[in-house]
């Protein structure tokens, strides 16, 4: 097991900690990696199979439709059987998809491998980030799992470059006819098949990762649970997180979702679902799934646009290093009211230039970058990590697979409708769209979202039964003085 030592000092015990979350974190990187990696297959795919723009949507955004079925059963399934054991399960379908695609002999066995691929893509979307909360001392927390949201970026823009470089060498000749055929021939199959690789990697590595502490403790494996939180943070911190953990808990151990629709949580139910939702259709897998048409409505050539595909995956990857830096410091709530609202105006501004034929010159793609600059630093990193932190121990499973869903769904839509509004209402249009829907989070990071900076996932929930308690009283003085003047 990874960091397997009695020995508590801080640097050992930190390095564990990274270790740890780094592993989880390759859940991420699958998930970036399979996200991106579609871009550069569009146009290949769409021209041997023949695709018409319903097709091509279906092609894209079927991988979403088995993200909706993994991440319905992740939380229940996490749950019951446990985090480890659920990304096993995930690595396991990456696997199956990565070299299925590659050695399919029809568009429907594309689609089925496609599907298994998103059934991983769910999962691990759930699972990794909330094993990574739940193992995180608080002070961590937020750098950690922003981690997650890291490892998806560099698996988003090593995606595109490894699609650059196999679609600038697909002249090779190679002997195999079946090696040609993958490489050279349609060369979509490797950049599909390619996956492969960090799935295997991820497989392997989750043999060497403990179970999270917190669910151990969730099915009364309070001894397991204290070895693994000593070797995170020493035994006096490890020793605190338990006693916290039981005086959360309350003694009444509930795993109903029905918990989450009470008064208590339903604010957390709200953010959980809302605000996973507004970061995908804000337009943000539009640019990663057909970034490459756009930028060829802009003037780009296909390569071209490739290469710019690959300026706005580092773009991403550097801009989610801010998160990881400031989220612990300057807290959620800061960096989601300054990049959304950079993110609503560069939305803007693109609608506009495209609306006034501004296609010539990089003005197209710096705003481009701009938005993705603003969407890695804020949405991207702090949703994970607010939406991993917000809910009680007991349902943290089930809500966050409800929260992960209300993401996948909005991200459906947007990869079936964009090729569709892209054809039928312009880009201009689609963009302003697009910024019509990223500004309702402005609203909700205002009224709703808490800042959790610093707190313990006790103490969080914790919070939500001091604000209802208050709530409470103040209705019943309301009452009182509404009796009082009748």
């Amino acid at each position: 097991m990874i960091g397997s030592t009695n020995n508590t000092s801080p640097t050992k015990t930190k390095t564990y900690l990274i270790l740890v979350c780094l592993v989880a974190a390759l859940g991420g990187f699958l998930f970036g990696f399979d996200t991106a990696v579609i871009s550069g297959t569009i146009s290949l795919v769409k021209h041997d199979f023949d695709l018409d723009a319903m097709h091509e949507g279906w092609f894209v955004s079927c991988a979403l439709l088995g993200c909706i079925i993994g991440v319905s059963l992740s939380g229940k399934l996490s749950d019951k059987y446990g985090r480890k054991l659920i990304l096993i399960l995930s690595a396991v379908l990456f696997l199956t998809s990565a070299l299925g695609c590659m050695l399919s002999n029809s568009f429907t066995q594309l689609i089925i491998f496609r599907l298994i691929g998103g059934l991983g893509i769910g999962v691990a979307s759930m699972v990794s980030p909330l094993y990574i909360s739940e193992f995180s001392p608080s002070r961590f927390r937020g750098k950690l799992v922003s981690l997650y949201q890291l490892a998806l970026t560099i698996g988003i823009v090593l995606a595109y470059f490894s699609n650059a470089y196999l679609a600038n060498h697909t002249g090779n000749s190679f002997d195999h006819q079946s090696v040609r055929k993958v490489f050279s021939d349609e060369v979509w199959r490797a950049m599909l098949g390619i996956g492969a690789l960090p799935a295997g990697i991820f497989l392997v590595s989750l043999f060497l990762v403990p179970e999270s502490p917190r669910w151990l403790l969730l099915k009364g494996e309070k001894q397991k649970a204290m070895d693994i939180l000593v070797k995170i943070d020493g035994t006096d911190a490890a020793q605190k997180e338990v006693d916290a953990f039981y005086v959360a808990d309350d003694g009444k151990g509930s795993s109903s979702l029905s918990e989450l629709f009470t008064p208590l949580y339903r604010k957390a139910m709200w953010i959980g679902l809302l605000l996973p939702f507004l970061s995908q259709i804000c337009g943000i897998n539009a640019v990663i799934y057909y970034g490459p048409r756009i930028l060829e409505q802009a003037g780009f050539t296909l390569n071209n646009a490739l290469g710019g595909q690959v300026t706005i995956g580092l773009v991403n990857v550097l801009f989610t290093f801010v998160a990881i830096f400031t989220i612990d410091k300057w807290g959620r709530r800061p960096l989601l009211f300054v990049g959304i609202g950079g993110a609503v105006f560069s939305l803007f501004i693109i609608g506009v230039l495209f609306a006034l034929g501004v296609t010539a010159g990089p003005w197209i793609l710096i705003f481009i970058l701009a938005f993705i600059a603003c969407f890695a630093f804020s949405f991207g990193p702090v949703c994970w990590v607010v939406v991993s932190e917000i809910f009680p121990n007991a349902i943290r499973g089930k809500a966050m697979a409800l929260a992960t869903l209300s993401l996948w769904l909005g991200n459906f839509f947007v990869g079936q409708l964009t090729p569709v509004m892209l054809e039928g209402l312009g880009s201009s249009w689609t963009f302003w769209i697009f910024a019509c829907c990223c500004s309702p989070a402005l609203w909700i990071t205002w009224k709703l979202i808490p800042e959790t900076k610093g707190k313990s996932l006790e103490m969080i929930e914790i919070y939500w039964k001091t604000v209802h308690a208050a709530e409470i009283k103040q209705a019943e003085r309301l009452k009182a003085k509404t009796n009082n003047y009748a």
